[in-house]
């Protein structure tokens, strides 16, 4: 705080409308269609997304990094791949080469790829029809590592059924079961699974009263 100006909440709030602008907008009523961030992630936390939604809190630029290469004029266009009477549809932040490129902001630089972000760039290379895809890293302090990966089918297959079973837990209006990961503690629905149900029945003054008599 300084003087009567709240500059933190300031700083939150321009965060938190550049994160809304650049968010995939995700029709909740339109269940034939599935987001490739939905499935590659935890569809726990997509339900929820759609069903009964909380903001997230916005950590910094660094984590809006791929919608900015959007708004830049970098991105691509959405594209889409039927599977059935389900359409999986995703965005790619960049295209160069011939490659698919996709941007990550990351505490640190990590040794190891994340699984969920070489399961979302396996699925762009099947999408948009490429064979080559590449996935960079960028911490706060502007070091990056870049990893790269060739389409695999058995991939694409796994991702396929998590499609299918994310949409047909949306027409039942059923949750996901629980997908614990190093995510969760940053999670805005984390009490939502996590939150430890009250054991036994309420003890009453009385009874507490009997207990210190005895």
């Amino acid at each position: 705080m300084m003087g009567d100006r709240d500059y933190r909440g300031l700083i939150r709030g321009a965060l938190d409308s550049i994160g809304r602008e650049l968010d995939a907008k995700v029709d909740a009523g339109d269940k034939r269609t599935v987001h490739l961030h939905e499935v590659s992630g935890c569809m726990r936390r997509s339900y929820y997304d759609r069903a009964d939604p909380l903001d997230p809190e916005r950590g910094g630029f660094n984590e809006l990094l791929g919608g900015l290469l959007q708004k830049l004029g970098y991105g691509t266009e959405p594209a889409e791949y039927a599977m059935g009477e389900t359409v999986l549809r995703a965005r790619a932040d960049m295209i160069a080469d011939d490659a698919v490129i996709l941007f990550r902001s990351s505490e640190d630089v990590p040794q190891n790829p994340r699984a969920e972000d070489l399961l979302y760039l396996n699925a762009c290379l099947w999408i948009y029809d490429k064979q080559d895809g590449v996935v960079v890293y960028v911490a706060g302090d502007r070091r990056e590592a870049s990893f790269s990966a060739t389409r695999n089918k058995k991939v694409f297959e796994e991702t396929a059924r998590r499609v299918r079973v994310y949409a047909d837990l949306l027409a039942a209006s059923k949750v996901p079961i629980l997908e614990p990961s190093g995510e969760c503690g940053r999670c805005q629905y984390y009490q939502r699974c996590y939150m430890k149900e009250r054991v036994g029945r309420a003890v009453t003054l009385k009874e507490l009263v009997g207990m210190s008599e005895k």
